[in-house]
């Protein structure tokens, strides 16, 4: 009865005063109204319409030797989609804005709605499915963007609001702090690095701004935490981009229209209790080297096979998860700072994340069965093995030769017809002997297979 009487009498107050008061004893009361006056206007809706294709499975469609009896055609459905997110301006002269690859993917027209109501249509400049970033473009006047924050300075507990179009709601702001900074491992995407908020993310906030209380871009704000499970509305876990990252990808889109990615030429797995104590040293986690590509950054910085790399850029690696995200953050040019143990030492290594040169033929100047297969030679040190030279297909064309005798990106093969093979060379002198038919020794995934191609 208490609170009752309490409530209507706060209600009494606030409609005798029609509002609550500005000031208290002369202070002002705190408001965010001020700051997203300045902010709101860079922050639009996106509304998208697309069409995504689904192949058809037939039994036994891909099976090679079912394929070749019957010639079977690539099926395909065509379904009608719509998408409803958000984008922020980053630059008001060019009209780029910033946005998810999800929020656009698959879509043939987009439409962008600014906070004074104008609605413009616009373009795809780039996208980059594994960081799930993309640019679109528009054509106006008068836009507003959003000053960058350096998202390496945010820390946990900095007060952030976030900007986007909920549910198609249209534009709406909550605030939080940051929770968290790092968070990596989520499967959410190829490459993570998130600013964990609890500032409300729902869906259709993805694209969003994340700003700090200065009104400067944060963050892009791209997913909550268990909206696959069931869940579709915010936890108080939501997820964005840091901005320095989104940028630096944005500027690599608008540049290239696509993001080139170096690689550092590493492999390896996970470093166990079990492996610490075999290889006698006193760590509890960490990246041990099990394959070194020739000629990659990693063999010109001096990586052995059996290194344990435990940081790299001042970041602490605890698995293969963590070597792998760093590494497909950086790009072309930028260098890697690498400490890590051997025999029992601590040593530090540089290297520079460039693209590896590989030798790559087309399938058809091996076989007629294999046109459509981009194959490269490859040469890597493996833990046990030593040196070992095979072939490797970088790319295959969907509905080609190759593709239809079963051949698939990825796809290592070691020999022909049981005579082992590491370049194209040997490989071109074993099909040359064989007219007759091949039998491909195939690694893919974690099984190995033989493929017959006639």
């Amino acid at each position: 009865m208490k609170l009752l009487t309490g409530i209507a009498l706060l209600l009494a107050l606030t409609a005798s005063h029609a509002a609550l008061p500005l000031a208290v004893d002369g202070q002002a009361l705190p408001s965010l109204a001020p700051m997203l006056e300045k902010v709101t206007a860079a922050v639009v809706n996106i509304a998208t319409r697309g069409q995504s294709k689904r192949r058809i499975e037939i039994p036994l469609a891909n099976d090679p030797l079912f394929r070749r009896f019957f010639d079977l055609p690539t099926i395909e459905s065509v379904r009608e989609t719509s998408s409803l997110g958000s984008g922020v301006i980053i630059d008001s002269e060019q009209g780029y804005i910033l946005t998810n690859h999800h929020v656009i993917e698959d879509a043939y027209q987009i439409t962008v709605t600014l906070t004074d109501g104008r609605e413009l249509n616009a373009e795809i400049i780039g996208r980059d499915p594994d960081t799930d970033i993309a640019v679109i473009q528009v054509a106006a006047e008068d836009l507003h963007s959003l000053k960058l924050a350096d998202s390496k300075k945010v820390r946990v507990g900095d007060f952030v609001v976030a900007i986007g179009n909920p549910y198609g709601l249209g534009q709406t702001v909550t605030s939080g702090i940051v929770s968290a900074l790092g968070r990596s491992g989520l499967g959410i995407e190829s490459y993570e690095d998130f600013i964990q908020t609890d500032a409300s993310i729902n869906l259709g906030n993805s694209g969003g701004a994340l700003v700090n209380l200065g009104g400067e871009l944060v963050g892009i704000n791209t997913a909550i935490f268990g909206a696959g499970n069931g869940n579709v509305g915010s936890i108080g876990i939501g997820f964005a981009i840091p901005i320095n990252m989104a940028h630096d990808i944005m500027q690599q889109l608008v540049k290239h229209g696509e993001v080139k990615r170096g690689r550092f030429g590493a492999q390896g797995q996970d470093l166990t209790p079990q492996l610490a104590q075999a290889f006698g040293i006193e760590l509890n986690n960490g990246f041990i080297v099990t394959q070194i590509e020739s000629a990659s950054p990693a063999a010109k910085a001096g990586l052995q096979v059996g290194d344990v790399i435990v940081s790299a850029n001042r970041r602490k690696i605890r698995s293969s998860d963590d070597m792998r995200n760093l590494v497909g953050l950086l790009r072309m040019g930028q260098s890697i700072d690498i400490e890590l143990y051997r025999d029992g030492k601590v040593k530090k290594l540089s290297a520079v994340i460039r693209p590896i040169d590989i030798h790559i033929v087309d399938g058809v100047e091996l076989h007629q069965k294999l046109a459509g297969a981009q194959i490269g030679e490859m040469r890597e040190t493996k833990l046990q093995r030593g040196l070992v030279e095979y072939l490797q297909v970088q790319e295959v064309v969907r509905g080609s030769n190759a593709w239809n005798a079963g051949i698939r990106a990825g796809d290592d093969f070691y020999s022909i017809n049981k005579q082992l093979i590491g370049t194209v060379d040997e490989a071109q002198e074993v099909i040359e002997n064989n007219r007759r038919g091949l039998i491909l020794t195939i690694h893919r995934g974690n099984r190995e297979l033989f493929l017959l191609i006639e």
